[in-house]
């Protein structure tokens, strides 16, 4: 444990952060599953919708400092190409 004030305080917001950033990423993570389970079971219609929510939920996690703005293009990019290639299909 810190034996300094100001390193106490920051060990409390340390803890504060995490559990702010740890929601983040799951949140993130459950948006772009869910997009790939919906391709995964061939559901256009659901695939669709669950990709036009889990864009913003992307560009939020980026503005938070969760991810890189290369990655979340990167996710976007996936996820909207298995869409595509899905509604081509279908």
């Amino acid at each position: 444990m810190a034996n300094i004030k100001s390193a106490e305080k920051r060990a409390r917001q340390t803890v504060k952060r995490r559990a702010r950033n740890v929601a983040g990423r799951s949140k993130l993570r459950t948006a772009i599953k869910g997009v790939v389970n919906a391709v995964e079971a061939g559901d256009k219609e659901t695939a669709i919708a669950k990709l036009k929510a889990a864009g913003p939920i992307i560009d939020s996690a980026v503005n938070k400092g969760l991810i890189h703005r290369n990655k979340a293009s990167r996710h976007k990019s996936a996820l909207n190409a298995r869409v595509k290639e899905l509604s081509a299909a279908g």
